[in-house]
């Protein structure tokens, strides 16, 4: 027997416009879409009625799991804690990031973000998580093992996404030492002296490692059909680099050449809504508001604020006079959910899951009021 939930009176949301009207749930999918008054079913009182969100890249699973240097919590209980943060804030897909390659400064042992995607999918097959959860490997191609690490999920079907990243001063996000400086040595409270060996040997292993590397692990996921994503590029050669890999999504392009330069190649540049919510980049870089009123911004990301996701969309509706509020939308639903061939969510249409989050929103933040995962109310 079919299940159907009616949601009536609602401002709803779709690619190109907000209508007014009602949205038909049948069996865990959208079955139609009607324009006009209704007071048949649950009255959203003129409320938003917006897809799932669909966040790529988060590290928020990670504050949940080590909330201090060296501390590890329950593992169940961490995913849970950061299931419930990504539910609240209207995600109903949500890309884990598990970090690929380490050394004695920082990262997890190897094995270890094994066990914690094996956590997840067990916490998945319990029923006790409400968004669909799948993973993101953010690979360190500059570590020695980083190889070592992706090889542990070399026939794991929930990874989807890939990132290629190198941290080494000199590359990427850390263009000057100013920046370099400030997040390892001052941070980590080194002497000059003990810095000066640290930035000898990450400048060492990125020669060795970075561009081998990069290739070994893009060419595993052209033949697993995964996604994969470059990191913080900031040159013109960073890009051409990455449309060798065969890169579909630019996360956090330092320069607005390299943005640019992606999305004309057909890339989905990617930047974080905490950059939108605070109007600029907490590292120095350039601001996602830039982006956008340029056209080269496609693909919003949380990073490490869940809440964010929805609120900069409004933010990017208000602000930028090029940018209307289904265009924001598209930019955490829709588009990432394209870049990722996750063709089956993302817009309110006839014949996709039925992800929705009800919204209200007379001015500031956001307020989710309601969340559905494939017809089925999570939060």
């Amino acid at each position: 027997m079919s299940k159907e939930t009616v949601f009536s009176n609602a401002r709803i949301v779709l690619e190109d416009e907000i209508v007014n009207g009602s949205v038909l749930v049948r069996d865990g999918k959208i079955a139609d879409i009607s324009t006009g008054s209704s007071h048949v079913g649950e009255d959203f009182e003129g409320d938003y009625l917006i897809p799932g969100l669909v966040e790529l890249h988060t590290d928020h699973l990670e504050g949940h799991y080590s909330p201090r240097p060296g501390l590890r919590w329950h593992k169940t209980a961490a995913i849970q804690a950061h299931d419930a943060q990504i539910v609240t804030s209207g995600i109903t897909t949500v890309f884990d990031c598990l970090r690929m390659g380490a050394d004695e400064d920082g990262g997890f042992e190897h094995g270890e973000m094994r066990e914690m995607a094996d956590a997840i999918q067990k916490a998945e097959q319990e029923g006790r998580l409400r968004a669909e959860h799948l993973i993101h490997l953010r690979c360190e191609v500059s570590a020695d093992n980083v190889l070592q690490h992706f090889a542990d999920f070399e026939n794991d079907p929930y990874v989807r996404l890939v990132s290629l990243m190198d941290h080494a001063p000199g590359q990427r996000q850390f263009q000057t030492m100013d920046q370099y400086i400030f997040y390892y040595q001052k941070k980590r409270g080194l002497s000059d002296a003990e810095f000066a060996k640290f930035v000898d040997r990450r400048v060492s292993e990125s020669e060795r490692n970075s561009t081998p590397h990069r290739t070994a692990i893009s060419k595993v996921c052209a033949e697993r059909g995964i996604t994969v994503a470059s990191h913080d590029d900031a040159t013109l050669a960073h890009v051409d680099e990455a449309i060798e890999n065969g890169v579909r999504l630019a996360e956090f392009p330092t320069s607005f050449d390299a943005a640019k330069a992606s999305h004309g190649h057909g890339m989905s540049v990617l930047m974080g809504a905490p950059n939108v919510v605070r109007g600029k980049s907490h590292s120095g870089n350039i601001a996602a508001r830039d982006l956008a009123e340029r056209g080269v911004l496609d693909v919003l990301s949380s990073d490490y604020v869940p809440l964010s996701l929805l609120y900069a969309p409004f933010i990017l509706a208000d602000d930028v006079e090029s940018i209307s509020l289904p265009q924001a939308i598209a930019m955490v639903t829709s588009t990432p959910a394209r870049t990722v061939n996750l063709n089956d969510r993302g817009r309110i249409a006839p014949s996709l899951r039925a992800d929705l989050v009800r919204v209200y929103r007379d001015h500031g933040v956001p307020v989710t009021r309601s969340v559905w995962r494939e017809g089925r109310r999570v939060a």
